[in-house]
């Protein structure tokens, strides 16, 4: 079957996953500044990196560009997810998979047993995946996005840390394209 002119395949990436380091707000803030309107600040992203022992910010790598970033917190036994985007000439290439794979793994880590996030209520194609991480809607935080006064839809995933959970994230991850997956 021949494929129409119009649409391609994106290109394979090869990922690498690592601690968001100093080096790399040049890149993350340009995704930043890409996909949020309010974005956060150089100096947000040190303090919050600066708190290892109870968070951790990653970067997705291809090559020698930040295409992706994220972060969690975790205090007791819950974790938040504080941010995580994906360069948008990068999306459709599982690479927000990946990101929300390893900051869950990373929560379970420092401790968590239950995660939660907002996402805007808007974004559909975010609040599929994170279903797909177990996911569900607990509630509404209306107004939470002050730029646009959209409403945040909260979601939480409970039992992180069980066997049962662990043969969710495996089988999420064995789905992805070679060179986005771990090694």
């Amino acid at each position: 079957m021949r494929r129409s002119l119009g649409i391609s395949e994106p290109e394979p990436v090869d990922l690498e996953i690592s601690r968001m380091k100093r080096r790399h707000l040049k890149g993350v803030m340009a995704i930043e500044r890409q996909v949020y309107p309010r974005p956060w600040s150089p100096s947000l992203f040190l303090s919050e990196m600066s708190e290892t022992e109870n968070r951790a910010y990653l970067v997705a790598k291809s090559g020698r560009d930040v295409v992706g970033y994220g972060g969690v917190i975790c205090y007791g036994d819950e974790a938040h997810v504080t941010t995580i985007a994906v360069d948008p000439s990068h999306h459709r290439r599982k690479i927000g998979t990946r990101l929300m794979y390893e900051l869950l793994t990373e929560a379970i880590v420092l401790g968590a047993r239950a995660v939660s996030l907002e996402v805007r209520m808007s974004n559909w194609g975010a609040q599929r995946m994170y279903g797909r991480f177990g996911f569900r809607p607990v509630g509404v935080r209306k107004g939470y996005y002050q730029e646009t006064s959209e409403d945040a839809l909260v979601m939480w995933v409970d039992d992180v840390h069980s066997p049962e959970y662990k043969r969710v994230l495996d089988c999420i991850i064995a789905e992805v394209p070679e060179g986005v997956g771990p090694t």
